[in-house]
C-alpha cells in the first residue's frame, strides 16, 4: 500500500541536520534571549518511559480511515493514518526509514473537519510495529514540537537511561520515629519498596527549635550531606508522583503512637516539601 524508502541511522540523520541548522540559525544577542517554554516535566517523564522510541518529525500527509476499519472509535473523532518524514530519531537502538506511519485519533470540530496536520512539526513517543510502522504508546503521545519540549525529552531520556538511574517506587514500607537528647529533637526514617528491590529511604531529622529538614538514600547507606532531590528531575519524579498523600497504617505496625503520630506528621512534610506532581499536558 506504501512505498517505504530505505532505512537511515540516527547518527546520519544528526550528522546531515547538524551543518544545515547551524546555518539556518542567526546569531542573537544575548540580552534578547528570552526563556524557553518547557511543558510539565512529570507529563514528559510519563511518556519518555513508556516510549522506547522518540522520533522528531514533520507529517507528509494524512488519510482518514474508514468506520468500519476503525469499530472502537470515540465518539466525535476520527482515526488517521500518518505518513511523517523523520527528521532525528531522540530514543531508539534501531534503524528507521525516512518516512514512518501510524494511527492517530484527533478530535472533530464543531463542523464535524479535521484539523489540518499536514507539515506539522511534531514529536512522537512510540513503540516500533515493524516495515516502517510505529504506535504510539498513548493516544496523545503526538506532541507539537517546540524546542523546549525537545529539550526536556532528550534530558528525561538521559536520566532514564543512566545507570545512576532511580527506580521506581512501588510503595511505603516500615517507618519509625527515634527521639533525641532534647525535647522536640529526633528523626524520622521511612523505607520505600522499588520496582528493582533497591533500597530508598527518607530522613526527617527535627532541631529541639521546631526546625525540620529532610533528604532521601539510594542505598543502605545514608549520607549526612545529601538533600531532597532537585525538583523536575528523575528522583523528584520517582517521588512527587509515586507516593501516597499518607503514610499507610501498615508502615506504623509495631511503634508507639506518639511515635507513629510523629512519623505521620513528618510524612507530610516530605509530600509537601515535594509539591504537586505536574501532569499538566503539553506546550
Amino acid at each position: 500500500m506504501f512505498n517505504v524508502p530505505g532505512t537511515i541511522i540516527v547518527t546520519m540523520l544528526i550528522a546531515a541536520a547538524g551543518p544545515a541548522l547551524a546555518q539556518q540559525r542567526p546569531s542573537i544577542p544575548s540580552e534578547s534571549v528570552q526563556p524557553v517554554p518547557v511543558p510539565p516535566y512529570a507529563d514528559y517523564a510519563d511518556l519518555v518511559i513508556a516510549a522506547p522510541l522518540i522520533v522528531n518529525a514533520t507529517i507528509r500527509s494524512t488519510s482518514r480511515l474508514k468506520p468500519v476499519e476503525a469499530p472502537d472509535l470515540a465518539p466525535g473523532k476520527a482515526r488517521l493514518y500518518i505518513e511523517a518524514d523523520v527528521l532525528t530519531i531522540i530514543r531508539g537502538t534501531d534503524p528507521l526509514p525516512p518516512r514512518i506511519g501510524y494511527l492517530l485519533d484527533v478530535a472533530l470540530d464543531a463542523k464535524g473537519r479535521l484539523p489540518t496536520l499536514k507539515k506539522l512539526h511534531v514529536l512522537l513517543f512510540a513503540r516500533p510495529a515493524g516495515a516502517g510502522q510505529i504506535q504510539l504508546v498513548r493516544p496523545d503521545a503526538q506532541r507539537g514540537w517546540t524546542i523546549g519540549g525537545e529539550q526536556l525529552a532528550r534530558r528525561i531520556t538521559g536520566e532514564v537511561l543512566a545507570p545512576t538511574a532511580p527506580p521506581t517506587v512501588t510503595g511505603i514500607g516500615h517507618a519509625f520515629h527515634t527521639a533525641g537528647a532534647l525535647p522536640g529533637e529526633g528523626e524520622t526514617q521511612i523505607f520505600l519498596t522499588t520496582d528493582t528491590g533497591r533500597p530508598v529511604s527518607l530522613t526527617i531529622d527535627r532541631a529541639a527549635d521546631g526546625a525540620r529538614s529532610w533528604k532521601v538514600a539510594l542505598s543502605d547507606i545514608v549520607d549526612d550531606s545529601a538533600g531532597p532531590p532537585p525538583r523536575d528531575t528523575l528522583l523528584w519524579y520517582r517521588l512527587a508522583c509515586s507516593l501516597p498523600a499518607a503514610l499507610p497504617e501498615s508502615s506504623l505496625e509495631g511503634i508507639e503512637p506518639a511515635d507513629a503520630a510523629i512519623a505521620r506528621d513528618d510524612y507530610v512534610y516530605v509530600r509537601r516539601a515535594l509539591g504537586r506532581c505536574d501532569r499538566g499536558g503539553a506546550l
